[in-house]
């Protein structure tokens, strides 16, 4: 007789990946992050209305955004600061080539980041450009005084055209990405910077953003600084 069968074993299912919400973005870089979207916006808005005197007093707000930016990339919470998204060209590579280190699905993507740095470095050549203009007939930027008229001139001749629509061209080409992003790759990009959190599976082993009382208060500090500064810079236009 045949020897009877052994009854089936049943498999276990694969198990489900746990997600855990992980603090990415802390609130002073989400702040950040909108009021410079808005400020941008309203620059671009005001440049091509030639409404000069919003268009010099949304700068200086910029001035100090961009100041504040630049000490947060190195005090801020751990997915703010530039040593998180300082990629090298391997990972831009590897992401490109669809292998993607997890971190890199956390803060931003070696491509994301790339156009953060292009958008911050170009915005903070259009304000120093902007500060240091002189079209010679209405418009004059409040460090002017303290450059050549060639230098003045030239800043003035890149603000007015190709810095402006470079800044556009870039910004069209964010709000692209960030919609392709959302709408065809499915990734949550615009409710962690409203909230702060990522939903992140449990085999993700990345570091959580600080983001309690006393990194706001510094925050608030160097800010303040910043914003003392820009008003400064804007009474010697004067």
């Amino acid at each position: 007789m045949p020897a009877p069968s052994e009854p089936p074993t049943r498999r276990s299912a694969p198990e489900k990946a746990v997600a855990r919400r992980t603090r990415v973005w802390d609130l002073p870089t989400r702040i950040f992050h909108w009021t410079l979207a808005t400020a941008v916006i309203a620059q671009v808005a005001t440049g091509l209305a030639g409404v000069m005197e919003w268009h010099f007093r949304i700068g200086y707000l910029l001035l100090a955004l961009l100041l504040f930016r630049l000490v947060w990339g190195f005090v801020g919470g751990h997915w703010s600061r530039f040593r998180s998204f300082a990629y090298g060209p391997g990972s831009l590579t590897g992401y490109l080539r669809g292998r993607a280190h997890p971190d890199h699905l956390v803060g931003h993507t070696p491509l994301g980041a790339l156009s953060v740095f292009a958008l911050l470095g170009l915005l903070v050549l259009q304000v120093a450009t902007g500060l240091v203009a002189d079209d010679e007939i209405s418009t004059t930027g409040p460090l002017s005084r303290f450059v050549s008229s060639a230098v003045s001139g030239a800043a003035t001749q890149w603000h007015a055209v190709p810095g402006k629509w470079l800044l556009i061209a870039l910004i069209a080409l964010h709000v692209l990405a960030v919609l392709f992003h959302v709408l065809v790759k499915r990734h949550r990009l615009v409710r962690p910077m409203l909230d702060g959190d990522k939903l992140l599976e449990d085999r993700t082993d990345a570091a959580a953003s600080r983001d309690d009382a006393a990194l706001r208060l510094l925050a608030l500090a160097v800010f303040a600084a910043c914003a003392a500064f820009a008003t400064w810079i804007a009474t010697l236009r004067s």
